[in-house]
């Protein structure tokens, strides 16, 4: 088998990328997608030949209109296959707090989201996907200490 078909044959997971954010009120950000019923952090999908943390930076610029410096890494979370979904990776990055200035600045992206809002944490859990709801005490948690979380979902 040459190289290629041998790479072609590996197992392929799906990646997803998301950043938390907060507001000078301690707040977490959530969006409102236009295709589910939950709310997210905003991210999305890593797309081919993309780093996650490249994917968290661009996502944010095309659902919020922001550009954020996000440097660190909070949290990743595994997830099985369920049904028809494959396997997937998620990775959550800090955004870090946004100014004022910053919110009022945040334009969505029609085409996918038709809300945000600034959540507290009890408020977060109970209109965030399952996932995400498990993830962000996880992801609070890397915030007070260094490196990042596994967790598996």
């Amino acid at each position: 088998m040459d190289e290629k078909t041998f790479y072609e044959t590996l197992p392929k997971k799906r990646m997803g990328t998301a950043a938390l954010f907060f507001d000078e009120g301690e707040r977490i950000l959530i969006v409102k997608p236009n295709y589910r019923p939950d709310w997210l952090f905003p991210g999305g999908i890593v797309d081919p030949d993309e780093s996650p943390l490249s994917a968290c930076k661009r996502e944010v610029l095309e659902e919020l209109s922001l550009r954020i410096p996000i440097t660190r890494l909070l949290c990743v979370d595994y997830k099985g296959q369920d049904g028809l979904k494959t396997e997937s990776l998620q990775f959550i990055f800090y955004g870090g707090v946004l100014s004022e200035e910053e919110v009022t600045s945040i334009r969505l992206q029609e085409a996918e989201l038709i809300e945000y809002r600034f959540a507290t944490y009890d408020e977060a859990c109970e209109l965030l996907s399952t996932r995400l709801a498990a993830a962000l005490p996880l992801a609070l948690k890397a915030l007070t200490q260094q490196g990042a979380i596994y967790h598996e979902f």
